[in-house]
């Protein structure tokens, strides 16, 4: 009964902050061992009318299968020029037979053939394992959180969905990709402190997944002091604006790592004042440009910690840039000026 009345009242403020974009807190935990684990793909550029698309499927297929992982998160630019929902049934259809929950967050390219950033949401919103659903009123269609409860039936953790959106909307004076609106930046705040505040003043530990990366990214190659994991082929194709989302994540102390697609031959994990900022592994095989081995990104949160391991799981079964959060990025120890 108490953890009843608990989670109506966590449910009864976040309504109260117009928060629509909460997901079930029923729906996802950590397991016995207090772990929780995710797969991302990421660009797999689904074109049924052009493209090579069944080994796009079977790569999902098997990675997952091999993981076993509690969600599945989809960054972006999965289907182009093709019938978004026969796509997203599919997916449905394969993560239902495992009883397996997923996500999608919306890249630049899903929303330019025939199908709204809404309308696509609105698809999603129909399939009972697709978690994934939109908080009306401000920037983009895909963003919302979702809350991993631990043993006592607490959230625990927080896994945000944000949509990076397309491209910029003033292109009379900034080109390139869009950026972070600040009614999304106000939006993911005042979540956050609705979490912190249910847990007694004190941050949880929050993963957040989004398609195009934003400026810090750059930050996060170029640290000196803590060596990125994985590689750097191209250019962070980042918007030209800084949005400031990342100094809200900063502020609200609650994200530890973010994790974008978008760059197909980028797959580096680095960090930029102790948080990770992470790259997923293009997923869309010939589909996609590029021409690293395709796969996945797993990621292992930890109950209860501030921490979370992760590594690349290539097709065939090969597992590269193994590391952990924050014991693989140690800050160099200060000098003592005395």
């Amino acid at each position: 009964m108490r953890t009843e009345i608990r989670l109506f009242k966590l449910l009864l403020l976040l309504l109260l902050l117009g928060m629509a974009g909460l997901v079930d807190a029923q729906k996802l935990r950590f397991n016995e061992a207090g772990e929780f684990k995710i797969i991302q793909f990421t660009d797999m550029h689904i074109d049924y009318k052009h493209g090579y698309n069944d080994p796009v499927f079977d790569l999902v297929a098997e990675i997952t299968d091999a993981e076993h992982p509690d969600l599945v998160m989809l960054t972006g630019d999965i289907v182009v020029m093709s019938d978004a929902l026969e796509v997203y049934r599919r997916f449905e259809k394969l993560f239902a037979a495992r009883k397996l929950h997923w996500a999608l967050v919306l890249g630049n390219h899903d929303e330019e053939f025939g199908s709204t950033r809404e309308q696509l949401v609105e698809m999603l919103k129909k399939m009972p394992y697709c978690l994934t659903t939109m908080e009306k009123g401000i920037r983009g269609a895909s963003n919302f959180a979702l809350p991993v409860l631990g043993k006592d039936q607490k959230a625990k953790a927080v896994i945000y969905g944000l949509d990076s959106n397309s491209h910029s909307r003033i292109e009379d004076r900034v080109g390139g990709y869009d950026w972070f609106g600040l009614d999304q930046i106000v939006w993911y705040q005042k979540i956050s402190a609705a979490f912190t505040q249910k847990n007694g003043g004190k941050p949880l530990p929050a993963v957040a997944f989004f398609h195009i990366p934003f400026t810090e990214y750059n930050e996060a190659w170029d640290n000196k002091d803590v060596k990125a994991i994985g590689v750097k082929n191209e250019r962070v194709s980042c918007p030209d604006v800084n949005s400031g989302m990342f100094a809200a994540m900063l502020e609200s102390n609650d994200v530890i790592g973010t994790f974008v697609g978008h760059d197909h031959t980028n797959d580096y994990i680095g960090v930029s004042h102790n948080v990770a900022l992470a790259f997923g592994r293009c997923s869309g095989g010939e589909n996609a440009y590029g021409d690293l081995p395709d796969g996945g990104r797993v990621i292992v949160l930890k109950e209860g910690k501030r921490a979370f391991d992760t590594w690349i799981h290539e097709k065939g079964g090969k597992i590269v840039y193994k590391c952990s959060y924050p014991e693989s990025f140690p800050l160099p120890k200060k000098k003592d000026k005395g």
